[in-house]
C-alpha cells in the first residue's frame, strides 16, 4: 500500500509527526514494534511536559496515540528490517509485508545500553532489569542495586525507594551527573545507599540474581541483591540503516536543521538522531519539525 509518508517509531517524536502529517492532509502510517507511546509509557510520573501538572507516561503515550488515530493515522505492529529508496519511492519491510511512500520519517529512539559483564545476558528477566518502574513491583520488600550516574538511574533509584526495603545506587565516577536537587533527594532516602567510584564486574547468580560484584577504588566487594537495575544509557536503534543514510560513530542519524538527512525524502526526529539534548519535550518538537519539512518536499515535489 502506498502511503505520503510513513513514520518509524510510535513514540513521542513519532506520534507528533503523524498528528502533524494527518493534519496536513498527508495520507500517513505509523510502524512501531512494541508499544505505541515509546519509552515514556515506563515513566510513572511526567511533571516537565507543558499542559500536565503531573500525568504518568503510560496515559500520556495513549492520549498522543489516541490523538494520532482520531486523526485518521494507520497504525502497524512489526519491526522494521529494511528500507530502501528506488525512484523516489521509499520501501519499508516489516516481515514478509511491504509498505511504500514518498517520505519516510525515522523515530525509532534508542535501546537501553547492557553492562557487558559475563552473567548479565543469562540473567535478564530474572533479576536484571533495564526498567524500574516496568519491572519494580516484583522486587517490592527486597534489596535491589540500580546502576547508574544520571538523571534515570537517579529516578530509578528514588522510585524503587519506596518499594524496596534497600536500594543501592553504584556510579562509576566521584559524582552523579544528575540534577543536584534529585541528587539531594536521594541523599534523604534512610533506605538508599551511594556508592561512587565503583564498576561493575559481574552479577552473582545462577538461575536468578543473588548479588552485584564490584570493583570499589581497587577493592573487590559483594552486593547481596535480589535485582540489579541498569541505567547508564541507550544505544541508537540504526542498525538497519548502516548503507541506507549517514550516521555518527556512534550510531545517531545525522541531520540538518529541518531534519533532513542525506537522503532526500528521509527524516530523522527524537532520541535516534545526533543532537544535545533528549527529553521527552524535545522529542515532540523534532517531530513536529520532521513533519512540517516533509509536508512541505510533499508538496514542492507535486507542484514540480
Amino acid at each position: 500500500m502506498m502511503y505520503d509518508i510513513i513514520v518509524v517509531g510510535g513514540g513521542p517524536a513519532g506520534l507528533a509527526a503523524s498528528i502533524y502529517a494527518a493534519r496536513a492532509l498527508k495520507k500517513t502510517l505509523v510502524i512501531e514494534k512494541s508499544i505505541f507511546g515509546g519509552q515514556i509509557t515506563q515513566t510513572t510520573k511526567v511533571e516537565n511536559y507543558p499542559g500536565f501538572l503531573e500525568i504518568s507516561g503510560m496515559e500520556l503515550g495513549k492520549k498522543m496515540a489516541l490523538q494520532a488515530k482520531s486523526l485518521g493515522v494507520e497504525s502497524a505492529y512489526g519491526e522494521v528490517t529494511k528500507i530502501s529508496k528506488e525512484q523516489d519511492i521509499f520501501t519499508v519491510v516489516v516481515g514478509e509485508k511491504n509498505y511504500q511512500s514518498s517520505v519516510v520519517i525515522y523515530a525509532t529512539g534508542a535501546s537501553p545500553r547492557k553492562l557487558q559483564v559475563p552473567n548479565e545476558e543469562k540473567l535478564i528477566g530474572s533479576g536484571i532489569s533495564y526498567c524500574a518502574t516496568c519491572d519494580g513491583a516484583f522486587f517490592k520488600g527486597k534489596t535491589v542495586c540500580v546502576v547508574g550516574g544520571g538523571n534515570t538511574a537517579i529516578d530509578d533509584a528514588l522510585y524503587l525507594a519506596n518499594l524496596c526495603s534497600k536500594v543501592y545506587i553504584v556510579h562509576r565516577r566521584d559524582s552523579f551527573r544528575g540534577e543536584p536537587v534529585k541528587v539531594e533527594l536521594l541523599k534523604e532516602k534512610e533506605n538508599v545507599e551511594i556508592i561512587l567510584n565503583a564498576t561493575v564486574e559481574d552479577i552473582v547468580g545462577t538461575d536468578a540474581v543473588e548479588g552485584i560484584l564490584l570493583m570499589v577504588e581497587g577493592e573487590e566487594k559483594e552486593l547481596i541483591v535480589d535485582g540489579v537495575f541498569v541505567a547508564i544509557g541507550h544505544e541508537p536503534n540504526t542498525k538497519i540503516l548502516d548503507d541506507f543514510v549517514p550516521l555518527t560513530p556512534n550510531g545517531y542519524i545525522t541531520t540538518n536543521l529541518q531534519l533532513e538527512t542525506a537522503v532526500a525524502g528521509f527524516y530523522a526526529a527524537g532520541d535516534v538522531r545526533e543532537k544535545q539534548v533528549r527529553q521527552l519535550t524535545t522529542a515532540t518538537n523534532d517531530g513536529t519539525i520532521a513533519a512540517i519539512m516533509a509536508c512541505e518536499y510533499l508538496n514542492t515535489r507535486k507542484d514540480e
